[in-house]
């Protein structure tokens, strides 16, 4: 029996992988803004399932809620950073407000979650961080510019952070999902005001969306609960096939480019 973590857990993947989870006979701390989202799983899996009312902006809210969830299951096993929305919008069109609020959730609140749970995996001598990024945590879109920066840096905060806990016994992996038919771009996400002058890329945009068939979040519950059993997991892993092509276009044409430029790059 493992013991779980998970915010954004009143839908989209976390709902799914709370589910998968307590189906499996595993526990969860499951956070989400309105925990009453859960209460059908609640009367099910009420010895298992510990609902907790968290906005993860909220530093102290936060380390209260892993440590009540610490302090009822006794151990946290493994701790999915999955709370998180997309904000649309051009880089010129993003308001200070809707900037700060994009990197306070997608970033910070991955931050805060990890620097509380982190105490108690120490203490254990174990753990599992799943740090829920995105494609666009890899490769950047034009109108999702705010969004790739928080992905971005969580990925790179992840990745320190692996390398920084390796010799205490905890893993950690970014998850990077491809498209999904998840509330990310539905009710959840936020859009900035258009300015016509950018019209002509979001119809691009538009274009090339609806040439991707998003897929069935359901598929992906066996493959996290597969990853969370291996003795050693990738620091790395995509959902769904969608990622790759996208990912090595991206890092062939850096690898171009800073091989084109080197002789100015090595003059400095």
């Amino acid at each position: 029996m493992k013991t779980w973590f998970i915010t954004g857990a009143s839908r989209g993947f976390g709902r799914i992988w709370t589910q998968a989870a307590l189906e499996r006979g595993d526990r969860v701390a499951a956070t989400a803004r309105r925990p009453s989202t859960l209460d059908d799983l609640a009367g099910k899996y009420s010895d298992r399932l510990l609902p907790i009312r968290l906005d993860v902006t909220d530093r102290a809210a936060v380390f209260a809620a892993v440590g009540h969830a610490a302090s009822t299951f006794g151990r946290l096993d493994v701790v999915v950073n999955n709370a998180g929305y997309g904000l649309f919008g051009m880089v010129e069109e993003t308001s200070e407000e809707q900037a700060r609020a994009q990197l306070d959730t997608n970033l910070l609140g991955p931050l805060w979650v990890t620097q509380a749970a982190l105490p108690v995996m120490r203490a254990q001598g174990g753990g599992h961080f799943l740090q829920v990024s995105s494609i666009g945590g890899v490769a950047a879109f034009p109108t999702l510019a705010l969004y790739n920066a928080s992905k971005w840096g969580l990925e790179a905060m992840s990745e320190a952070l692996a390398q920084e806990v390796a010799g205490l016994g905890i893993r950690v992996t970014i998850v990077e999902p491809g498209p999904y038919g998840t509330d990310w771009s539905g009710d959840s996400a936020v859009h900035a005001t258009p300015l016509e002058a950018y019209e002509p890329v979001r119809a691009a945009r538009r274009s090339s969306a609806t040439a991707r068939a998003p897929r069935d979040p359901a598929g992906t519950a066996e493959v996290i609960l597969r990853l969370v059993d291996l003795p050693e997991p990738p620091l790395r892993l995509f959902l769904g096939g969608y990622p790759y092509p996208v990912a090595e276009k991206a890092y062939r044409d850096r690898l171009a480019t800073w091989e084109q430029w080197r002789e100015l790059a090595e003059s400095a």
